[in-house]
């Protein structure tokens, strides 16, 4: 393999200036771009109804993530007097006007895709009406449920001299209705809907499949509120919270405090965004500004018909099997599906692992509860970024401490909005006596990785699991992600080498043998690598670059993919969300094409590949080319150097690129084009994907029967 680590950029000799702000997107309109691509999905008639209506949610909750963690984040720089511009050349506020008026056309389009959904399900049977629209019979079910059920929990909260405006909970649907008072004069109640895991946001009319809106049964109710009273109008809104933090890990004597203090502040935290219905009057609107303490008219968004949109998730989750994709169930990996031990088959070869193709449970899962109940494993050491409420890995960890294993977990508490879970996970964790880290100070740990140490014969036999994705079997089931189990003895020192310095907190002076790592050295190596292949290029072995990543955001990654692109590298790259790169521009970048792929299942694998001069490489891991994976988290990326793994990687990487179902050509100017089918038989990646694991895994228990 070559050692690409000194080698240079070659001289360029054409007239584009790469730090010249017009070759670079940015990264917030190019997010939202993303969006645009999933709610065409939502749009798509080839998209089976509930899951249109699933991918409309999508985009609403993805809207909210984005005004907490980007919208919150410009902000804070506008606050701190930063003025500083992005690669792409644009201030904080340019970025905040130029992603609002872009949020204003998603939601535009996002209202016109509601209207149609809400017809196609009404002729299917399944109706969201309003309360006026029903029939006295139904009212009157609606009335007496909501009674019995609902009225108790609503607290209706009066605005006036005597009572201050009270606390708005983020993301909440609230109801404002203006009274007028027997003693004359105007005030305010406002009413939180009390949507939770027992009440949802749409409610059942009975036994039927008519929803209607938690919301309407409180406004069309208000006499059960407030009787006696005279009740000018009623109007709805919602708020959205910075989720940003400005509290500095770096000087906390104790983070897991810190966190538990940032998750306090964060439910008071400072608005970021006002939606209220369109009918509310002006005065209304100046009224809940100046109460919300926000300041400017961007801030505040006009929506028709329906709030909250991502609660629609409840009616994508119907039980109606003909209006959603056809059932799937991840096939066993074809090597483990009648094994009898994990452990035995990493020995006979190293394994590549595709979810939500091959099975989570059936393999991750499979192995750490092996590793639980064989007294050969000594230690099982892991990180921890995400995992599910009902994770099997927890009581897993646990159950092997009791059986007096070391156990060493590295967990992620800044892990966004699973803050809280993580810090539940770390009671559970300690009160079990297992070894607990934070990891470094100033760095999140996002390398997915366990390492378990087994006696065998007369050594201490290391096995490696590098993954792309959580150890979350939900996600599990809904991302696309590989890993790697390998018992390689250069694998398993390095894994070693990366769990002592995330326990002691010491990332430098590390030295590495297979693993490229991140804060250390993986720019460095990624760029080294783009380079080499640069100096490689020629007529008989042109070079190529190929790459999966959720986002291209680093500027110098996309400096040296132009630079190669420009000495004539061919640059193909699967890039789910953000890029900031501008594909084909003549002279520039004419060599590099840009896909992002949307689908069934959410695109999370990274994968780099490099022709190397036919010596090829392939790495998978946890990074994507952020300029915070790359310099501001520990990441780690592994090679695949097995044969039969890379042949598999290269299916997966030409079944992607060759995809014309879910697939977006991007364009010069960052807009997106969705490629038609070639033919009445479209290819589907992940249908190809689906099917190639379940012929595997059948095949491979046919030709075990048979011998």
């Amino acid at each position: 393999m070559n050692d690409p680590a000194a080698s240079e950029s070659p001289e360029r000799t054409q007239d584009f200036d790469l730090d010249e702000a017009e070759w670079y997107l940015n990264r917030e309109l190019t997010w939202l771009e993303f969006n645009r691509r999933v709610l065409h999905e939502g749009a798509d008639p080839r998209t089976p109804l509930l899951e249109r209506v699933n991918f409309l949610s999508i985009v609403s909750s993805n809207l909210d993530e984005f005004f907490m963690k980007r919208i919150g984040g410009l902000k804070q720089q506008i606050g701190a007097g930063v003025d500083a511009v992005t690669v792409d050349g644009r201030t904080p506020q340019q970025q905040i006007d130029e992603s609002v008026a872009m949020v204003r056309e998603l939601l535009a389009d996002q209202t016109l895709l509601l209207r149609e959904l809400v017809g196609e399900l009404s002729a299917v049977g399944i109706h969201l009406r309003a309360y006026k629209e029903l029939g006295p019979h139904h009212r009157k079910w609606l009335r007496q449920h909501y009674f019995k059920n609902i009225f108790p929990l609503v607290t209706p909260l009066a605005i006036d001299p005597s009572h201050p405006f009270p606390f708005v909970s983020n993301l909440s649907v609230n109801v404002l209705v203006e009274v007028r008072r027997p003693s004359g004069g105007q005030a305010l109640v406002r009413i939180k809907t009390p949507v939770s895991e027992h009440i949802p946001r749409f409610i059942r009319v009975s036994d039927e499949s008519i929803f209607v809106p938690l919301e309407e049964l409180i406004t069309e109710n208000l006499d059960l509120l407030l009787p006696g009273t005279d009740i000018s109008d009623v109007y709805l809104f919602r708020i959205t919270r910075n989720a940003i933090s400005e509290r500095d890990g770096e000087q906390a004597n104790d983070l897991l405090e810190l966190i538990r203090s940032e998750l306090r502040e964060r439910k008071f935290a400072p608005v970021v965004r006002l939606e209220v219905d369109r009918r509310m009057p002006g005065r209304l609107r100046s009224y809940l500004t100046k109460q919300l303490e926000l300041t400017n008219k961007a801030d505040i968004a006009e929506v028709d018909e329906l709030l909250g949109r991502r609660d629609l998730a409840e009616i994508a989750r119907l039980p109606f099997a003909e209006l959603r994709y056809p059932p799937h169930q991840p096939a066993d990996h074809p090597r483990l599906k009648d094994a009898a031990s994990v452990f035995a088959e990493v020995r006979r070869g190293p394994l590549l692992l595709q979810h939500p193709y091959q099975s989570f449970t059936g393999s991750i899962t499979r192995l750490l509860r092996e590793a639980v109940n064989d007294p050969d494993v000594l230690a099982i050491k892991m990180t921890l970024y995400r995992t599910s409420a009902d994770s099997q890995v927890i009581p897993l960890l646990v159950e092997a401490a009791a059986r007096g294993k070391q156990v060493a977990v590295v967990l992620e508490l800044q892990a966004r909005f699973d803050e809280a879970a993580n810090i539940q996970w770390a009671d559970r964790l300690e009160e079990a006596g297992i070894h607990l880290s934070y990891g470094v100070v100033g760095y999140k740990t996002h390398a997915k990785m366990i390492l378990m140490l087994r006696k065998e014969a007369d050594r201490l036999r290391r096995y490696v699991h590098v993954g792309t994705g959580n150890y979350h079997s939900g996600t599990a089931s809904q991302y696309c992600d590989v890993c790697l189990l390998s018992c390689d003895d250069d694998l398993g020192a390095d894994a070693t080498e990366l769990f002592n310095s995330l326990t002691t907190g010491t990332l430098h002076e590390r030295s590495y043998r297979k693993l490229i790592t991140a804060p250390l050295d993986l720019k460095e190596a990624l760029i080294a690598r783009i380079n080499r292949e640069i100096r490689l290029h020629n007529p008989g072995m042109p070079g190529l670059i190929q790459l999966k990543t959720n986002a291209l955001e680093d500027k110098d990654i996309a400096k040296a993919l132009y630079q190669a692109s420009r000495a004539g590298v061919q640059v193909d790259l699967i890039v789910r969300d953000t890029c900031r790169l501008r594909p084909g521009v003549p002279g520039l970048s004419e060599n590099i094409s840009v896909i992002s792929i949307v689908g069934r299942f959410l695109e999370h694998s990274r994968i780099y590949y490099f022709r190397n001069g036919g010596d090829e490489e392939y790495y998978i891991g946890s990074a994507d080319c952020m300029a915070r994976n790359l310099t501001g988290r520990v990441e780690t990326i592994a090679p695949i150097e097995d044969p039969s793994l890379m042949a598999e990687l290269r299916v997966h990487l030409d079944l992607q690129l060759a995809d014309r179902r879910g697939a977006w050509d991007m364009q010069p100017d960052g807009s997106y084009v969705q490629r038609a089918p070639a033919h009445e038989h479209q290819i589907s990646a992940q249908n190809a994907l689906i099917e190639r694991a379940t012929v595997s895994a059948r095949t491979a228990s046919g030709a075990k029967a048979a011998g």
